[in-house]
């Protein structure tokens, strides 16, 4: 029997990642500029509210793992940070971003409410210790290459170090070359360490499928949710943007922006289905 981790993720004051209410984590890929996150993280937290998702706004301050060095990295890690800022105390809406480097942690976490760890660093000890040791809730990508039940292990790290408020992010297996596919028995597996959220963007995401730069399917980004959701997990991430075909990171596994809006109605039907039948198990 596969028995669901009870330890929540205290995000901020009234949004917790393992209650009875969904987690949205949206926004662009990259923090390109104030006016365009403030846009989407606008419309964005409309639809969350509307729909019944607690919402962390969601951005990059860099992005330093693109396919190849001539990609778009960052408008500079001060302005971003700023810039996430701004749009947090703006909408009064929590933050999380992505570190790479150990000495990042706490100069970040002045700023954003949850650390999220890239899937290729989820193993790095130093890292995972370092944005534990600030206090602040971390967010871990499941590895492409890790198995879900070796997640656990990433988990123990942040709690070994005095910091409970962690949780688990799936984004796919690596499936060959330039594709991944998304194993939904890993999200029950990994649900049993810690809470889980689903990286809608990324499982469609096609990495370094483009000849230098990713590209992606997103037009399979609307059964993957679906089947995410009915498994009842507790948060999900997704990348957005005005203009896909025009943003600087990920564009082609993107959601419009104009299409979030039913997005979230679809995606919180399948969910509110998924938590009705969370109980039934087969042994």
């Amino acid at each position: 029997m596969i028995q669901r981790n009870t330890q929540p993720m205290h995000i901020r004051d009234g949004v917790v990642l393992g209650s009875d209410k969904p987690v949205l984590f949206a926004g662009p890929c990259a923090v390109e500029s104030f006016d365009i996150c403030l846009e989407i993280g606008t419309k964005v937290k409309a639809w969350a509210d509307e729909h019944g998702f607690s919402y962390v706004f969601k951005a990059s301050f860099d992005k330093a793992n693109r396919t190849s060095s001539s990609s778009f990295r960052s408008i500079g890690m001060d302005k971003s940070l700023e810039v996430l800022q701004r749009v947090g105390k703006t909408l009064n809406i929590p933050l999380v971003t992505d570190i790479h480097e150990s000495y990042q942690a706490a100069e970040v976490a002045e700023v954003v409410d949850v650390l999220q760890i890239p899937a290729f660093l989820c193993r790095q000890t130093d890292l995972l210790l370092a944005a534990a040791e600030t206090g602040k809730a971390v967010k871990i990508k499941r590895g492409q290459f890790m198995a879900p039940e070796d997640m656990q292990y990433a988990v123990k790290k942040v709690r070994a170090a005095g910091n409970d408020n962690v949780c688990l992010t799936e984004r796919g297996f690596s499936l060959g070359y330039h594709n991944l596919v998304v194993d939904m028995r890993g999200l029950p597996i990994m649900r049993q360490f810690a809470p889980v959220v689903f990286d809608i963007t990324h499982s469609v995401q096609q990495p370094g499928g483009q000849g230098g730069t990713s590209g992606g399917q997103r037009e399979f980004a609307p059964f993957l949710a679906r089947a995410a959701a009915a498994t009842g997990i507790d948060g999900f991430f997704i990348e957005t943007h005005p203009e896909p075909s025009k943003a600087l990171s990920d564009g082609p596994n993107l959601i419009p922006l104009h299409r979030m809006g039913d997005f979230l109605e679809m995606l919180k039907a399948a969910w509110t289905l998924g938590r009705t039948y969370q109980s039934f198990e087969i042994e």
